[in-house]
């Protein structure tokens, strides 16, 4: 018999700030962006990342026990765009790392949220999680080590190949964006969140 998060609660309100970042995002990823927009979206990020800051000082990581599947991946998804807060960031990825370890998170997602941890701060990520459009396409950023054990890497956390995961999100990003009922459709900002 399975029970529901210890704080659904907090779980409803990490899957509404989430989704409403994903939104804004989404809507911006199509059109040529104006630095009033990028600023309004990292300005989103800032306050997720400040609320979300409040919540590991009061919780621990949201793993799933405390929020349930939605309310961890939605956690994830604001630590990662906490870009504002390098900071915290990187304590978002010890603390998931934690929870990891004790089976609590996702070990595929902590593998995105430590590159991107790497990336924010200039350096070489591990995983080749990390992504940006580039004038031909989706380019990963920087590797260490590209050439060695990059795919043996990525395969120790449940990511697949680096060649699958770039023809995966190229195929995603080419598509015709759908639309939900909001008008709002899939795009790159959301396509290579998940890219990897």
């Amino acid at each position: 018999m399975s029970t529901g998060p210890m704080h659904p609660y907090l779980a409803r309100e990490l899957v509404i700030r989430a989704s409403r970042a994903d939104e804004h995002w989404a809507r911006l990823a199509r059109v040529q962006l104006t630095d009033q927009m990028v600023g309004a979206g990292r300005h989103i990020d800032h306050v997720n990342a400040e609320w979300l800051a409040r919540v590991v000082a009061d919780y621990g990581w949201p793993d799933v026990p405390l929020v349930g599947e939605g309310g961890a991946r939605a956690a994830w998804r604001l630590a990662l765009r906490a870009d504002t807060r390098a900071d915290f960031q990187r304590l978002a990825s010890r603390v998931m790392l934690e929870a990891v370890e004790r089976g609590t998170a996702s070990l595929r997602q902590w593998a995105h949220l430590y590159d991107r941890c790497l990336a924010v701060a200039d350096r070489p990520q591990y995983y080749g999680t990390q992504y940006r459009l580039g004038p031909d396409g989706p380019q990963m950023q920087t590797v260490s080590e590209p050439a060695c054990d990059l795919d043996a890497r990525r395969a120790a956390v449940g990511l697949p190949p680096a060649g699958a995961a770039l023809q995966s999100l190229q195929g995603r990003l080419a598509a015709k964006p759908r639309f939900d009922r909001n008008g709002y459709g899939d795009a790159p900002a959301a396509v290579l969140l998940d890219a990897a």
